[in-house]
This record gives structure tokens, sequence and C-alpha cells, in this order.
């Protein structure tokens, strides 16, 4: 018989029973049914409130405790059933990850439920379902959970995290723990990893609603981010580094983060407000 709590929310219960290991609760509707046999749940000595008597009603949230009984809560969990959170892995073991949500008894992520394989000290972002045994768990799968049509428009500012890599696509990411993203592979000139906050621009929004995602700010102001790091690196070296028009696009990218096409708008802009000098061998600090 399918029980009246509900696992993974929080639920209004009435007070029914005081007992030495904490106090038992039901649903207010059905104690004032005629059904003599009452479903009750426990909510631990520990967790009552100072004060508690008997009818009182507790906002508690409802779980499953390390033997599988449905127990109740007065603790906030740092995600409820539906909702997104980024948390940490506690631990792995044969079966899957371990995350702490807060409560007692951590929160279980299968492995067919990873993204990638997760391991202790991880923080990810998941969400919080409800398995075929009645249980709760966490999920990394958040592509079809996420919201679209969030509040941003092209060109804002968003932080994200990202929750899957795809050789394909590039980085999925979720807008404020919830909204819908992508990094295009085309957008990926940095290493990224799974769990990692971006600070990213939004470059356009599809038609259903979800947000594509560019770690480079607009044109102009990106010229001139890279002119920076052009610098940053010359100045690191010596005042001389051996990039020109031939040096290939992955040893620009490896180097720099950047585009071959971004990486010559750079030290177009940087040589023509005299920042540096342009050899057949490479770049050079203009010291005059």
């Amino acid at each position: 018989m399918k029980s009246i709590f509900k696992p993974g929310v929080f639920q209004k219960l009435q007070v029914v029973k005081q007992v030495p290991m904490g106090v038992y609760m039901s649903l207010p509707e059905t104690l004032r049914s005629n059904d003599e046999t009452k479903e009750l749940i426990l909510l631990p000595k520990r967790e009552v409130p100072d004060g508690t008597e008997l009818n009182d009603l507790l906002n508690v949230f409802v779980y499953r405790d390390s033997e599988d009984r449905l127990i109740a809560t007065t603790l906030k969990p740092y995600i409820t059933l539906g909702e997104f959170a980024y948390l940490s892995v506690v631990s792995v073991t044969d079966i899957g990850a371990f995350l702490n949500w807060g409560l007692m008894k951590d929160l279980f992520l299968p492995f067919r439920e990873q993204t990638c394989r997760v391991k202790k000290g991880d923080r990810i972002l998941v969400s919080l379902y409800i398995d075929k045994s009645d249980r709760l768990c966490a999920t990394m799968h958040l592509y079809e959970l996420l919201l679209r049509n969030s509040p941003y428009a092209e060109d804002d500012m968003v932080e994200a995290v990202i929750y899957e890599l795809s050789d394909n696509f590039g980085a999925f990411a979720a807008v404020d723990n919830k909204y819908s993203a992508l990094v295009p592979k085309n957008e990926l000139y940095q290493k990224l990893y799974v769990g990692q906050k971006i600070h990213a621009r939004v470059k356009s929004i599809t038609e259903d609603g979800r947000l594509t995602l560019s770690l480079r700010q607009k044109a102009h102001l990106q010229i001139e981010a890279n002119g920076r790091i052009i610098m940053e690196h010359l100045t690191r070296h010596g005042g001389f580094l051996p990039f020109c028009d031939k040096s290939s696009p992955e040893s620009i990218k490896r180097e720099f983060q950047m585009s071959k096409a971004e990486f010559k708008r750079a030290i177009g802009h940087l040589y023509k407000d005299g920042s540096i000098l342009i050899k057949d061998n490479g770049i050079y600090i203009n010291r005059t």
C-alpha cells in the first residue's frame, strides 16, 4: 500500500503520540477520518522542538533512514524533490557515490546517474528524484530537467555550473543552477570539467528557450582582454615569444587559450598601439 507520506518534500504533520524515542506524527486530514488504522511516522527525539505537545503541527521533511524506513526530520536538506543543488561527494563505493545533503543519511548517486565518474571531494550539480524502489536518489542527468525561458538576454553575463561534457556538442551547463545552457564546442578554448563554475556571456537563445554561452566577451572587449594575456606572457618570457603567422592554431590555443584568428586580432591591436614589435621569428615587447 502506498504511504500517505511523501518522501523528498516538506509536509505539515500533527503530533499524535509522544514516546521516549521522539514523537509519532500523521497527516491532520487522516486523523479526522473514522479509520482506526492511522499511518504514523517518527520524528526522532533529537529533532523534536522544545515545548512540542500533542496535536501540534510541525513542518517536517520526509526521507528514508539507514534501515530504509520513512522518517521525519526538522532539519532543512540542501535539496528537495525536483530541485537542483551543488553538493559535495563524501564517499564512493562499489554501487555509486554518496553526497552530503545536510541530513544524517547521505544522498545516494548511482553510477548510472553520473555524467562522469565522480570522486570524494568533488562538488557537482544534481537533482533529486524518487527511484523505482521509492528511494530518494540524486542524478547528474539534468538536460531534460533544467528550466528554459530564463530572464536573461543576449550579451548578459551569467554564472553557471558545468554538469556534462560532450565530444560532439561541448559543455552542458546550468545557469543559476536551474536554467538550461550550452557552451558550444567551438567556444571551448580552455579545458572545462564537470562541477566547474564559470562566468560566461549569453551568446544567443535557442527557439526552445535554452541559452548558448560564450566564455568570451564581445569582440572589441575580447581583443583588449586577449592583448593583456599576450603582454603577460611576453613579460614572463623575457619580452619575446616565438609566435607568428606561421604558428599552428593548436600551438596558439595551447599557449594562450584563444583561436588563431583572435590571436592575430590581438597582436594587430598591440602593434598599432606600439606595445609590440612583429618580426619573422616572433613578437617582442617594444621597449623604445
